[in-house]
């Protein structure tokens, strides 16, 4: 069983600044209006960074536009959205983010069959001149 999987966005932009350490993909929380956003590619992922709190991760600063035909239950723009994923990757990433010059950033998003994913990496900052 192939799984049909299409860019949605990407953070070419992450690949310039930072060392990619390690890479996961994570699924994403979202509301039905936001669904329907980042299908249509109303996503910007460039700014946004992931936030760990109480043993949750967050994806922060993700801009995900207005769906036209949403009617009168829209959504935040740039709230935060969990992400999805198991105990122990959380654990993982934490512990790693606590070191000195560590972060997590979203590299991409992708829809993996009908599900949408997002590419996370565990980046270090490059000497930028």
């Amino acid at each position: 069983m192939s799984e049909e999987r299409r860019a949605l966005a990407t953070n070419r932009r992450a690949r310039h600044i930072y060392h990619l350490l390690e890479r996961e993909e994570a699924g994403i929380e979202l509301t039905g209006s936001e669904v329907k956003a980042v299908r249509a590619g109303k996503i910007n992922i460039k700014e946004g960074y992931v936030q760990f709190q109480e043993g949750e991760a967050f994806l922060v600063g993700c801009h995900i536009g207005a769906y036209e035909h949403a009617g009168y239950a829209g959504h935040d723009a740039v709230r935060r959205r969990r992400l999805l994923l198991h105990k122990r990757q959380i654990l993982r990433l934490m512990a790693k983010v606590q070191e000195k010059g560590l972060t997590v950033v979203p590299v991409a998003v992708s829809l993996v069959g009908s599900w949408i994913k997002v590419e996370i990496a565990l980046v270090r900052g490059k000497q930028v001149h």
